[in-house]
């Protein structure tokens, strides 16, 4: 058994007065709900690419055969549970006044946990919007007989993800770059640290001189631009952050958690 450690920097930090908290989630914490990751559907669905179903392009010439495969990854999220990571942050919004969550996730698992305002960045796959008009379209999908949902517009109606060649949404994307700015302490969880523009978000929050960790079961290509990194499954390091700051645990006290050690980057 592997100690955690959390530092007492971190701790100082996260319990300062007015403390501002961003938090990047990514396909990691996903997973340990047991949701396949974007490329591993599995089954019938591995004989394709998903840049071969989730692009305007493909909706436009097969939109039946896009919907299916979003039938059958919206099959897969209904059947998955928040982790104790999605419970605790959704704690954490409700602890911390100056609290945002940023998620590249689209199966909504956080907002099931209690966080009420996650900026989705890549959009929610449980919700539809109309192709043409945009408008939002609840959580339309096939119909009973595989009906292909259309708008009133006379659009068709896809699920409201971003899709390959789709900018992000741009209000979203902003507010999340305002966050960044102003964080006292940024989280990177569970998220490779590769994919644009989100991972720029923690070159903000350090230009802005923020405190950076990365908790995550390897280490990732922007490791070290963080202070701090966690290794280790964000189901059982997010919550052990939390019960020393907010269930009053001691300061750097650790806990046997198998599988976890903390790397430090600070000078």
């Amino acid at each position: 058994m592997s100690p955690i450690v959390i530092s007492e920097r971190l701790i100082d930090a996260l319990t300062a007065d007015r403390v501002r908290v961003v938090v990047l989630t990514g396909a990691g914490v996903s997973a340990e709900s047991g949701i396949p990751t974007f490329r591993s559907a599995g089954g019938y669905w591995k004989s394709y690419r998903p840049e071969d179903l989730a692009t305007p392009e493909a909706f436009a010439r097969d939109p039946r055969t896009v919907w299916e495969w979003y039938a059958h990854r919206r099959r897969l999220v209904a059947g998955a549970e928040p982790n104790p990571a999605h419970i605790e942050l959704a704690r954490w919004e409700m602890s911390l006044a100056g609290f945002t969550l940023i998620t590249q996730n689209v199966d909504g698992l956080h907002r099931r946990a209690g966080s009420r305002q996650p900026f989705e960045l890549h959009g929610n796959i449980t919700e539809s919007i109309c192709h043409r008009c945009r408008q939002s379209q609840g959580s339309v999908g096939l119909g009973p007989k595989g009906e292909l949902p259309a708008c009133a517009c006379g659009g068709k109606i896809r699920p409201a993800v971003v899709w390959f060649g789709e900018p992000l949404p741009q209000r979203t994307l902003q507010l999340a770059g305002e966050a960044a700015e102003r964080a006292d302490v940024y989280f990177s969880i569970g998220t490779s640290s590769i994919v644009q523009p989100a991972a720029d978000l923690a070159y903000v929050a350090k230009e802005a001189g923020a405190y950076l960790i990365e908790i995550n079961p390897e280490e990732t290509a922007m490791s070290r631009l963080f202070d701090e990194c966690l290794r280790g499954p964000a189901g059982a390091i997010v919550p052990e952050i939390g019960k020393r700051v907010f269930d009053g645990e001691s300061h750097g006290i650790t806990s046997g958690v198998k599988d976890i050690h903390v790397e430090s980057h600070e000078s």
